[in-house]
């Protein structure tokens, strides 16, 4: 038992001398300063500058002026112009059909005789009276001669002016046997054909013109101001005071460019959709090189409006609530500034007071920020 209990003790001393030396000869513990990580954000430099506000729209061309090919008088269709079919071009004054002129020809000269015959009763009948009265001066002709005269006389006149409102007809409907386009234009559709008789009144094409051509734009009533027009403002614009209109459209792979001018606005506003429609126009004769641009065809449009100066743009992320931004110091630490919004688009937004040229605006979508947090800004 004795025996038992020494090296009982003698185990229970080496164990602690053990536990004594591992105590120590414990290494030292290397304490290492952590460094902060700083929250990156992208930044962009405030651009003061000045610009034009840009309305965009979009619409379908149509032709400045459109009408109807009707023919004023009867007849039996006797030649039509190669240029009269759907789609063909003609120029102005251009004969485009051309009816029987027999008959009208005929009725002229019947005209021409009754004038022919009127002007010779109306000189007999003046030199009559004349000569009556001559005669009733010298008491030779009696006073119910000279009337008579003078009634014979004046009705004379009458009918030669009956023949000529006739004779003038008579060449008026000879030379409506010919149709002529009254612009330069294209065919929208014809309804006639060769031989066919073709009824005074009745409509055998459409046509219409291609000196210029329109756009409505639907524009909204709030949007005027940014075009410096006057919302009561109707009708057409004055020259001085037009907006530039860019209008474009993708062919295939191609992009086309038009250049013209808003000339009126319309003097109502659409029930449904709550705009106001302007018109803008291009004149294709002064395009570069006569470039087309196809009736029906669909435009987006961009309407240059006033001048504003001193505005930053800035992409609608680097917006918080109630119009304040978030501007970078020079100690790289966040600062809310509050600012003056002149106008929202699509993915921008201008801004016309509250920044100033070179400051730096945080443009990261930042869900938690304290005012003075230090950031890491990366220019854009």
């Amino acid at each position: 038992m004795k025996k038992k209990f020494v090296y009982t003790l003698i185990l229970l001393l080496v164990g602690l001398a053990l536990a004594y030396s591992l105590a120590i000869t414990e290494p030292e513990r290397e304490i290492l300063a952590k460094e902060r990580t700083l929250r990156s954000v992208r930044a962009m430099v405030v651009d003061v500058r000045d610009e034009f506000l840009i309305v965009t729209s979009q619409g379908s061309v149509q032709p400045r002026s459109q009408s109807e090919l009707i023919p004023e008088v009867s007849g039996r269709v006797e030649w039509m112009s190669p240029s009269l079919v759907d789609g063909g071009s003609f120029r102005a004054q251009e004969v485009l059909l051309r009816i029987d002129s027999a008959d009208y020809e005929n009725a002229l000269q019947r005209a021409q005789a009754a004038r022919d015959r009127a002007q010779v009763e109306m000189e007999f009948n003046r030199d009559e009276l004349a000569r009556l009265e001559q005669l009733h001066a010298k008491k030779l002709a009696s006073q119910s001669q000279l009337d008579s005269a003078r009634r014979a006389s004046r009705v004379a006149e009458a009918n030669l002016s009956d023949s000529e409102a006739a004779l003038a007809q008579a060449r008026r409907d000879l030379s409506r046997t010919e149709l002529r386009a009254p612009f330069d234009g294209l065919v929208r559709s014809e309804q006639v054909d060769l031989g066919q008789f073709v009824s005074r009144g009745t409509s055998i094409a459409t046509i219409y013109a291609t000196d210029y051509v329109e756009v409505r734009l639907p524009i909204a009533a709030d949007q005027l101001d940014y075009l410096g027009l006057d919302f009561s403002q109707r009708g057409s614009l004055a020259e001085d005071s037009r907006p530039e209109v860019t209008l474009s459209a993708h062919i295939g792979n191609t992009r086309f460019i038009w250049n013209g001018e808003l000339v009126r606005t319309e003097a109502e506003i659409d029930e449904r959709s709550r705009m106001t429609y302007g018109v803008a126009r291009i004149d294709l004769a002064q395009l570069a090189d006569n470039a087309a641009m196809p009736v029906g065809l669909f435009v987006h449009a961009e309407i240059r409006g006033r001048r504003v100066e001193g505005v930053v743009r800035l992409p609608r992320s680097a917006m918080r609530d109630d119009n304040q931004v978030l501007v970078i110091d020079d100690e790289e630490r966040l600062r809310f500034r509050r600012v003056s919004v002149l106008r929202l688009e699509h993915d921008e937004v201008l801004i016309s007071a509250g920044l100033e040229d070179g400051e730096r605006v945080c443009v990261s979508a930042i869900q938690t920020v304290v005012d003075g947090m230090h950031v890491k800004p990366l220019l854009l």
